[in-house]
């Protein structure tokens, strides 16, 4: 694997109280992000302090968390309607009410 970029001039890393270029690039929290912007879709190929992509992820997070809700929900209410049919199917059998009978066409 290639070596680490170093990080760009003019800042001060907050942990190590030192410029990023001389620190950044031998710090493991330097990390490479690959993917899109959840808020611009926009491509990013970037190298940057994980700390500084925390809020880009946790917005990302929070988009995929809210599709995995709407997904769950979606399946609860398709099991909820096939769970009454199944009920109506078997209460229809044992007697407890009167079938109706199935129209044709």
């Amino acid at each position: 694997m290639a070596s680490k970029p170093v990080a760009d001039d003019g800042l001060v890393c907050p942990l190590h109280q030192k410029p990023t270029e001389k620190v950044c690039h031998k710090c493991p929290l330097w990390i490479l992000v690959r993917g899109k912007d959840p808020q611009s879709e926009k491509e990013v190929d970037h190298w940057a302090c994980s700390l500084a992509w925390l809020p880009m992820l946790i917005i990302e997070n929070s988009q995929q968390q809210r599709a995995t809700g709407n997904a769950i929900e979606s399946f609860r209410n398709e099991m909820v309607k096939a769970n009454n049919q199944t009920l109506a199917i078997a209460a229809a059998q044992a007697g407890l009410i009167p079938t109706i009978p199935l129209q044709k066409g």
